[in-house]
């Protein structure tokens, strides 16, 4: 991830995220992990909670206990806010049995599930299961969980806001709707069918507390991607964007 933030024009490092989140005023960041075990933070870091990453194959009959008992501890923790589903990474669709358990752990101990949806990164994934309609089935079936569908399913965005419009326990983020360092508007000029599209379902969702900021982070330039969403989501819809709609979903005090 080191040559991934140097492109995006930052470090890979501690005490460099804490240094942008206070040139940005970003209260708190929330980490998508995918690893097994979440690192203790050091006085460099800036302040973090996180997502605990979550693998099918770990959620077999013969070892689902162990996983669940594991995923209890972390989202017993102050830190833990929710679970990471990586979708499409993962050869498995939302509703296999082997997440159903997740989604009741989760909802017992309130916190949130949070799906990756759309494109993947590379060759190897597979984006049928990443399709932001799969989620619609588990958001029915588990009506007392909050889910999150990540990158609002680009480029199936239709369908994510139809989703999220539907069920009054799903909300959308915009992370990794861009990449690397670049100019804001050079961006929006060059891209701007796409961008007009993304505000257009935006404004039909017409919903702040549907939506919420997120960056991908080391993949993009901060600064520059603040720029870019801040221009593309209606600004009457901002302080639900950058603030609310993280604090309600994932229970975070002001």
């Amino acid at each position: 991830m080191t040559s991934a933030a140097l492109a995006a024009g930052h470090l890979n490092t501690p005490e460099h995220l804490r240094q942008v989140f206070r040139e940005q005023d970003i209260a708190l960041g929330i980490v998508m992990g995918n690893d097994d075990t979440p690192r203790t933070p050091t006085e460099a870091a800036p302040p973090l909670v996180f997502c605990a990453g979550v693998r099918s194959g770990r959620l077999a009959p013969g070892t689902r206990s162990g996983e669940l008992e594991r995923l209890e501890t972390l989202l017993r923790s102050p830190r833990c806010v929710g679970v990471k589903i990586y979708l499409g990474y993962d050869y498995r669709y939302p509703a296999d049995e082997c997440f159903l358990p997740v989604y009741e752990l989760a909802g017992a101990c309130g916190k949130a599930v949070v799906f990756h949806t759309g494109d993947t990164a590379g060759t190897r994934g597979k984006v049928k299961y990443a399709h932001p309609l799969n989620a619609d089935e588990v958001a029915v079936e588990f009506p007392n969980t909050r889910f999150v569908l990540a990158h609002i399913g680009n480029p199936w965005i239709a369908d994510a806001v139809e989703v999220a419009a539907k069920n009054a326990n799903v909300a959308l983020d915009l992370s990794g709707l861009a990449v690397g360092n670049f100019d804001p508007d050079a961006l929006y000029r060059e891209c701007e069918a796409y961008w007009r599209h993304l505000r257009m379902w935006l404004e039909y969702l017409g919903d702040p507390a549907k939506i919420m900021y997120g960056s991908d982070w080391p993949l993009v330039n901060i600064p520059a991607y603040i720029r870019l969403l801040s221009r593309i989501v209606p600004e009457k819809f901002h302080p639900g964007f950058f603030s609310d709609t993280a604090r309600r979903v994932f229970r975070l005090a002001k």
